[in-house]
């Protein structure tokens, strides 16, 4: 496995990259990318060069995974969004490399932070269909995973919980806010 920018002259590449995004959040994310127009749309959105895109492949060119981030507070922190590894892949290492990578790729541009918020939309913590007020911060402590959620795959690798944003999909379904420094 290697992993390597996205170019836009790479039409294969780009091609493989949407169909493991959409295929990659069908299951716990229907809304998410429900297509193959609005998943090309979003990583038609990671040409931009302001952003950085990276694409794990293995030795025959086939995509395994990718990840994104968007440059926030002046290039200091960067949103982690979205990572996405093919169904067939994940398990074996491919988001931890990615995620590796970003970190390396954030660095050299100056960023500190990395961040993101995953979702819980689907009753997979024991945040889901609570009311989070007026404490949140006593919830996040008494975190569970229930069913799967990413957000175990993020601790593993070093993000921490920093915050929720209660109610953030609808009422009882929050995001989970998380962040790791990168830099000093």
């Amino acid at each position: 496995m290697q992993i390597v920018d996205l170019f836009s002259d790479n039409q294969q590449m780009i091609e493989q990259m949407t169909a493991v995004l959409h295929t990659a959040f069908r299951a716990h994310y229907p809304d998410a990318w429900s297509d193959m127009v609005s998943a090309r749309a979003e990583v038609e959105e990671f040409l931009d060069p302001e952003r950085i895109c990276r694409v794990a492949v293995a030795d025959g060119g086939t995509v395994l995974g990718w990840v994104g981030a968007i440059s926030q507070y002046n290039g200091r922190a960067w949103e982690l969004h979205p990572i996405a590894i093919h169904p067939a892949y994940q398990g074996q290492g491919v988001g931890r490399a990615l995620i590796a990578d970003l970190e390396a790729q954030v660095r050299a541009r100056g960023g500190v932070t990395i961040f993101l918020g995953t979702d819980d939309e689907d009753n997979q913590t024991s945040l889901s269909n609570v009311d989070l007020y007026p404490n949140p911060l006593e919830h996040l402590a008494r975190i569970q995973n229930l069913n799967r959620h990413p957000f175990e795959f993020y601790q593993k690798v070093g993000f921490v919980i920093v915050g929720t944003i209660p109610d953030a999909n609808g009422p009882g379904k929050p995001d989970i806010i998380m962040a790791k420094q990168v830099g000093s």
